[in-house]
């Protein structure tokens, strides 16, 4: 029986005004599967990602989830049909408390609903249970990224979507930060889309991975024959390795 699709990009193509940043991107994530973007900077990750969750406007291609188009949606529409990202930089809202950061996740969603998935995301991060009081700009990085990640599960996402989680992080944060996303996918079958600059990290975590090259698909395949290419290993692994170490 055929894998179920979730998210579906076919040439997909954003632009800055006249300048065209992705140049007919097409990808797919499947129930279950973690698959990363991975690319040099400036390459178009943000871009695809905030394209998907609709924070930029898609100048021509599809994105559908769960065979829904969602390419001309807002981006609050998209994020209620179950499209969630965890973006960049975390941006936490630094005055509130941690439960409050967690629960503005669950907009829209019945109190029962947000209480279950409040509940399950302290189950995940029990050092969030712990500070859940604290207001969240009180919290050290890596702490703030298990924020800025429990505050999307708690909308119950079809796709998890991260953006750089690693960005800023400590390489031992950043290892534990990694291990949470394994835990995703193996204890609650979570969908998830990482686009991530550590790219030796990203591709030992995924089970399909993309490279992105100048607004284009350059590569695809499984994460550990990407892992093992030398074209990749040229291109990315060497920094990705030094930065991992």
């Amino acid at each position: 029986m055929p894998e179920t699709l979730l998210l579906d990009v076919r040439d997909l193509h954003v632009a800055y005004g006249r300048v065209e940043a992705l140049h007919g991107v097409s990808l797919q994530v499947r129930r279950g599967e973690v698959v990363s973007i991975v690319g040099a900077n400036g390459a178009g990750k943000s871009t695809l990602i905030n394209a998907l969750s609709g924070v930029l406007p898609i100048k021509s291609g599809g994105v559908s989830v769960l065979g829904k188009d969602i390419s001309r949606l807002s981006a609050a529409s998209v994020a209620r049909l179950g499209l969630r990202q965890v973006p960049e930089g975390r941006r936490v809202f630094s005055d509130l408390s941690v439960e409050d950061n967690l629960r503005l996740g669950g907009y829209g969603r019945s109190r029962a609903e947000i209480e279950r998935e409040l509940a399950r995301v302290f189950d995940l991060f029990p050092r969030l249970a712990e500070r859940r009081a604290q207001a969240a700009g009180s919290l050290s990085g890596g702490e703030q990224q298990m924020v800025a990640i429990g505050r999307a599960l708690t909308g119950n996402p079809t796709v998890l979507m991260l953006d750089e989680p690693s960005m800023g992080l400590a390489p031992l944060i950043t290892a534990e930060i990694f291990r949470l996303i394994k835990r995703l996918k193996q204890e609650m079958s979570m969908s998830i889309l990482i686009v991530e600059q550590n790219a030796r990290a990203a591709l030992r975590l995924s089970d399909r991975a993309y490279v992105l090259a100048l607004g284009r698909i350059a590569m695809s395949g499984a994460g550990a024959d990407l892992l093992r290419d030398p074209r990749v290993q040229e291109a990315f692994l060497g920094g990705a390795a030094a930065a991992a170490a």
